[in-house]
C-alpha cells in the first residue's frame, strides 16, 4: 500500500471511530488506528488491512471509552 493509499485508509477509520467515540480526542484515536495499521502493515494478504485496522482500534476504544455500570448500591 503506498503512503497515500495508507494516509487515506487511516483517515477514513479515524472518521469512523470518531464519530462511534465523540468523548474520544481524535488526536488518540489517528494514534491508536496509526498504531494498528503499523502492526498490520508488513502482512502478506494487504487487502484486509483497513478492516483488521478498525477492528483492532475500535476494540481498544471499546476497552477505553465503555464504562461498565458499578454493581455498588448506595
Amino acid at each position: 500500500m503506498s503512503e497515500a493509499e495508507k494516509e487515506t485508509t487511516v483517515r477514513a477509520v479515524v472518521d469512523r471511530l470518531s464519530a462511534r467515540f465523540p468523548e474520544a480526542p481524535q488526536p488518540h484515536i489517528a494514534g491508536i488506528v496509526g498504531e494498528e495499521y503499523d502492526s498490520l502493515a508488513d502482512g502478506r494478504i494487504r487487502s484486509f488491512i483497513p478492516t483488521l485496522v478498525e477492528h483492532e482500534a475500535r476494540s481498544r476504544l471499546q476497552r477505553e471509552y465503555t464504562f461498565e455500570p458499578s454493581n455498588s448500591h448506595s
